[in-house]
């Protein structure tokens, strides 16, 4: 697959050719749908567990009489009903991970860069220098290309300093590093802008 290549001044950087087996793969919505759920159920923090009546460390003593005190009968302060008890059914500490067979989530990524190129929404960019790093530059920038409402760069092993610098005001533009692509964030940007780099990272991360 042939793509032209823009820079970021809207001028063209000639073509480039992707990899057909990664950027022209049919894309499957069940393998997406596994592939995001399993990320979003590993991003999820541990539960914390609430301190139960047997956690607390107050008194056992009985705190009254049984009877003839004109009170409720209670045993220790340890019960959920007084402060600084024990909760009743608290929370109990839980950890939330999944697990995804490897060939699984490397075709759903192959997917999730599949569709964006079949849908156009993929722009090829020969680099992210930004004069400057001024955010409004980058800016008027941006409109030239359409990059949409939303837009996820991903550039190569390391982050353009200048980009990343311009775009951090920008709420509709996120940066990642190619070892960072994943199929949640691909999907939910409306436009998907990759560097000459990232492709280069990308089409070795799949064939090494």
């Amino acid at each position: 697959m042939k793509v032209k290549v823009q820079t970021l001044d809207a001028g063209k950087g000639g073509d480039i050719e992707l990899n057909d087996e990664i950027f022209a793969v049919e894309p499957r919505a069940d393998i997406l749908h596994r592939v995001v759920t399993w990320q979003l159920v590993n991003r999820r923090a541990p539960a914390r567990a609430a301190r139960e009546r047997s956690d607390v460390a107050r008194t056992g003593k009985k705190f009254g009489r049984q009877k003839g005190g004109g009170t409720a009968r209670h045993g220790d302060r340890k019960a959920p009903i007084f402060i600084g008890g024990g909760k009743a059914h608290g929370p109990r500490a839980r950890v939330f991970t999944s697990s995804l067979n490897k060939k699984v989530r490397q075709l759903g990524l192959k997917m999730a860069l599949s569709a964006k190129a079949r849908d156009g929404q993929l722009i090829v960019i020969d680099n992210l220098d930004v004069a400057e790093g001024k955010t409004k530059t980058l800016k008027q920038q941006l409109g030239k290309l359409g990059f949409g409402k939303t837009a996820l760069v991903i550039d190569g092993d390391a982050l353009n300093v200048g980009f990343a610098r311009a775009s951090s005001n920008l709420e509709s533009v996120n940066l990642l590093p190619a070892i960072g692509a994943n199929v949640y964030d691909i999907m939910r940007h409306e436009t998907l802008v990759l560097t000459r780099a990232a492709v280069e990272k990308l089409e070795d991360r799949f064939n090494g």
